[in-house]
C-alpha cells in the first residue's frame, strides 16, 4: 500500500549540516525526513521556490527529454528502506506502455516537482523508519526543526542516499 506525501520543506540537519528533504502525509499526521545530496537539494528547492534558471538543469533536462518523447510520469514512490537507504521508483508511460524506472528519492522528487505528479511512499517504508512521526496538521516549520533536533546523534544522519 502506498501512501501519498507532499514535500512539506527542506531543512539542514544540525549534527551533519546535510539537507533533509521532509515528506509530510496528504491525508494524515505521518512525517519522513530523507537526507539528501547538496546539489539534490538545491534541485528541489529551485523548483520549490519557482526559480528559473538561465540554462535547463539536470532535472529540467530529464522533463524535456520525456516531454520530447512523449512520455508521461505518473508518480514517483519511495519503495524501500535498505540498510539504511531509501530506494525510488519513477512510473512512466509511453504509447500505453507502463515503465518502472530505479531511481534516487532526491531525483524522483525533483522530478515530481517538475512534471507535478503525485508523490507516494510505500507503507512499509514508514513503518521500517524509526524517523517517521507522526503530527498534528498545525505542525509549525519551528515545531519540526525542534523536534528533529530533539534526535539523538544516532538517529541524525542515518539515512543516506
Amino acid at each position: 500500500m502506498e501512501v501519498e506525501m507532499t514535500i512539506r520543506g527542506l531543512m539542514m540537519d544540525p549534527v551533519t549540516n546535510t539537507p533533509i528533504v521532509i515528506l509530510k502525509d496528504v491525508a494524515g499526521d505521518t512525517v519522513l525526513p530523507i537526507w539528501v545530496g547538496v546539489y539534490e537539494a538545491n534541485a528541489i528547492a529551485l523548483e520549490m521556490e519557482k526559480v528559473s534558471t538561465p540554462r535547463p538543469m539536470t532535472h529540467d533536462l530529464i522533463k524535456n527529454v520525456l516531454t520530447g518523447l512523449e512520455t508521461q510520469v505518473h508518480k514517483v514512490v519511495v519503495t524501500e528502506l535498505r540498510e539504511d537507504t531509501f530506494y525510488a521508483v519513477i512510473w512512466l508511460e509511453r504509447s500505453g506502455d507502463v515503465i518502472s524506472i530505479d531511481s534516487r528519492p532526491s531525483d524522483a522528487l525533483a522530478l515530481a516537482l517538475r512534471v507535478d505528479c503525485p508523490i507516494f511512499v510505500d507503507d512499509l517504508v514508514l513503518k521500517n523508519s524509526k524517523l517517521a512521526a507522526n503530527m498534528s496538521d498545525r505542525v509549525t516549520s519551528e515545531e519540526l526543526r525542534k523536534w528533529l533536533e530533539g534526535l539523538n546523534d544516532e538517529d541524525l544522519g542515518k539515512y543516506k542516499m
